[in-house]
């Protein structure tokens, strides 16, 4: 699929998937578009754990209630360090760093036919990230930030519509009026 194809295409899938697996061959090509971002200082501070144990993807999925989560076929989690490093000026960039990871990787399971949804901000409560990566042998000075479960998805949806241009950029000087 071509790139701009896939941006277009590419949507957050909460749904159910359905009971095909991904091939690892797949989910290295989908990780390793995530490798391939750009990183602050080429410091490539995201690292990844591909999960496929259908055991682990069941402990995991039923910790939520999102289909998506019960059904994923697959899921790569993003890890950071607690205390990352700076490498520029005093800042670190490593939640960018991962940010851009995620979307390549996001742009990849679209264009092989796959689908998933950026799990963050619920990693974050009842301690839920520190409960996965207690599962996955995360060491205890890194911890996951992004959570991806993949499949191939149940029903076709489409992006949600965008803003237009003109409501989100403009050139030369801001001047955006809503």
């Amino acid at each position: 699929m071509e790139v701009f194809e896939a941006i277009k295409r590419r949507h957050s899938y909460r749904n159910a998937f359905l009971d095909r697996n991904v091939p690892r061959e797949d989910i290295e090509k989908i990780i390793l578009a995530g490798i391939r971002a750009p990183s602050g200082k080429n410091a490539q501070t995201t690292s990844f754990v591909a999960v496929d144990n259908k055991k682990l993807l069941e402990e995991i999925g039923q910790m939520h209630t999102m289909k998506a989560m019960r059904t994923a076929k697959a899921m790569i989690v993003c890890i950071m360090d607690k205390n990352p490093q700076a490498v520029y000026e005093g800042y670190a960039f490593q939640i960018e760093d991962c940010a851009a990871a995620v979307e390549n990787m996001l742009l990849a399971i679209t264009a092989l036919g796959y689908a998933a949804v950026w799990i963050d901000g619920w990693l974050r409560l009842e301690g839920r990230a520190e409960k996965i990566g207690k599962l996955l042998n995360i060491p205890q000075e890194k911890f996951i930030r992004v959570l991806l479960p993949l499949g191939v998805p149940e029903e076709k949806l489409e992006q949600k519509q965008k803003k237009p241009f003109g409501q989100r950029a403009c050139f030369n000087q801001y001047n955006i009026r809503f």
